[in-house]
């Protein structure tokens, strides 16, 4: 266990987590078996936690609010008062359910590493985005956003930071397999504990709402690339304990704080947690600390299925935010790698995405740790991989390109074009009102490429009658920057690509040519930054901001834009 003699009452959180109308979710890791209490406005709600694999963690429904409004709340470990701090520099966390009559404001980005904020840090990886925006908006710099949204490599299962090697060594010889690398649930936790227990990003996922979804990174670099690299990871003598570490963990730290409460009630693993709470809890409220429910068992059940049957289990989710709709898509463990079938979603998650890409709403959002626009050129070299990688130009050709495919990380949505093409035509179905009123944006938003960029579709209206903006915003990374030199070959590359690759897909009639085309309209700008979308009636706004050092005070950068976008929309 990574606990402590001196360990604190909350290990780690607390955590506002889903927000809606009228409920809200708070977790928190917590050193022992005990009674997390949330109070708010004279009021109280309580949840004992449960445990996995020896750690002990509480997510409290805090329902029967009013929409709009905005608390300051605290929260107890078994009555005793536990956050915020008396000492705690930062204002008091704070409650606020969704307003329909506010307009959204979002923050987005992906790909955050977790080394030290000192000048060492800085020079390595940068300055953090998230905790450069967590201090100005403790110093009532900023306006507060609604929602961040972390599109993935929230952790680096494969990237470990110094601190997490030393942790490591503690339990391990790290000459042995996985070496440096991340290996079982204890190790994740203390991954996730290193990620978030700064005191300023700490303060900011206590006061503003979060949603996540993994990418590869989150448990290893090209993790369901394809059928290939499945069968070669399996192979390893680690890799099976990896990855059941990795998505247990995910389910705790990640994925049970973008669920609602009645999502929660129909989730088969969280819903044991619901009926232990109902069957422990006396007419006062109270319980015994010997009924903590240990959920081991069940998450690594569930974790062993979904890697075998990944319709077994959805990871994605959605959001209504008044004027918005986010849809946050699994574009990892979702795969159909088979080569035959390949596709970015399986069967069943693509008719749950088809389900949930409607109109009726001012913006539809859907969040894909991927980019499902990639610079054309880009897009097309991927394409046209995955046609040679399937077999059509002889095994040498396709071995070729499948090592090219897993060196180079030819792996988006452009690599899995069927799944590509019934997405595309999902959203010009929504764009063209075919699905109640159409938006006046469908906007993607994904991380990963460690580059931010705007893309537009350009043609959809003459080729499908579209009367929505179909818009594709990257943010990445949040910390975890690309060398300069790589940044200049990569800018260069994607323009280079363009004409040639076009006109080779153009001339196979294996490359299927895409339902419209798209041009990146703002960027690549390659610095560490976290996107803010604004909706301002049917426009949409989207600052990048990131972050500087001055005046030597490493403790405390500055926040800085760097590039703004405003996107009109159609009505």
């Amino acid at each position: 266990m990574s606990e402590r003699a001196d360990a604190p009452a909350l290990v780690l959180g607390p955590m506002l987590r889903h927000v809606g109308e009228t409920d809200a979710t708070v977790w928190v890791e917590t050193a022992a078996a005990v009674v997390v209490t949330v109070e708010a406005d004279g009021r109280r709600w309580s949840a004992p936690t449960f445990r996995v694999h020896g750690h002990h963690y509480a997510l409290v429904v805090v329902d029967g609010l009013a929409p709009g409004c905005d608390l300051p709340y605290a929260v107890s470990v078994d009555g005793a008062a536990a956050w915020p701090s008396p000492a705690s520099p930062f204002p008091a966390p704070r409650i606020r359910t969704i307003d329909r009559d506010r307009p959204t404001r979002l923050l987005f980005g992906s790909c955050r590493t977790s080394v030290p904020h000192d000048r060492e840090g800085h020079a390595s990886n940068g300055v953090d985005a998230l905790r450069t925006l967590a201090l100005a908006l403790a110093r009532g710099e900023e306006e507060w956003p609604d929602l961040v949204a972390f599109l993935g490599d929230q952790v680096y299962a494969d990237e470990t930071s110094e601190a997490m090697r030393e942790f490591i060594a503690t339990r391990r010889d790290l000459a042995e397999p996985p070496g440096e690398e991340i290996k079982d649930f204890e190790e994740y936790a203390h991954l996730y504990w290193l990620a978030w227990n700064d005191d300023a990003n700490r303060w900011l996922l206590s006061t503003v709402p979060s949603c996540m979804v993994f990418d590869d990174h989150d448990i290893r670099d090209d993790w369901n690339t394809s059928w290939t690299w499945h069968e070669r990871i399996n192979r390893t003598p680690w890799w099976h304990e990896r990855l059941m570490g990795g998505l247990s963990s995910y389910w705790v730290y990640q994925h049970i704080g973008n669920l609602s409460p009645a999502q929660l009630a129909d989730d088969e693993v969280y819903a044991e947690v619901i009926a232990a709470q109902a069957g422990s809890r006396g007419a006062d409220g109270s319980r015994g600390m010997e009924a903590e429910l240990d959920l081991t068992d069940a998450v690594f059940d569930l974790a062993r299925r979904t890697d075998r049957h990944p319709e077994a289990y959805r990871w994605s989710y959605r959001r209504d935010l008044g004027d918005c709709r986010l849809v946050v898509v699994d574009s990892r463990a979702a795969r159909v790698l088979e080569p035959e079938h390949r596709s970015m979603l399986d069967p069943a998650e693509l008719q749950w995405l088809d389900e949930q890409l409607t109109g009726d709403v001012d913006h539809l959002l859907i969040g894909t740790s991927l980019p499902f626009l990639l610079p054309p050129g880009l897009h097309d070299l991927e394409a046209i991989d995955e046609v040679l990688a399937s077999g059509t130009h002889g095994p040498l050709v396709a071995r070729a390109a499948e090592k090219a495919r897993q060196s180079i990380d030819l792996e988006h949505w452009a690599a899995f074009n069927d799944g590509f093409v019934e997405v595309f035509d999902m959203v010009l179905d929504v764009a063209s009102g075919r699905r109640g009123a159409a938006p006046a944006t469908v906007t993607f938003l994904s991380g990963d490429v460690h580059n931010s960029y705007v893309a537009e579709v350009v043609d959809a209206r003459e080729r499908h009658g579209a009367r929505s903006r179909i818009v594709q915003a990257v943010c990445s990374p949040i910390r975890n920057p690309m060398p300069r030199g790589v940044r200049v070959m990569m800018s260069a590359f994607a323009r280079s690509l363009v004409r040639p690759m076009h006109a080779v897909a153009a001339r196979s009639r294996r490359v299927p040519e895409p339902p419209c085309s798209w041009e990146v309209t703002d960027g690549p700008w390659f610095d560490n930054c976290l996107a803010e979308l604004t909706v301002q009636g049917p426009d949409l706004s989207i600052v990048w901001r990131g972050g500087e050092i001055r005046d030597g005070d490493d403790a405390h950068p500055v926040l800085t834009t760097v590039a703004t976008v405003r996107l009109p929309g159609t009505r």
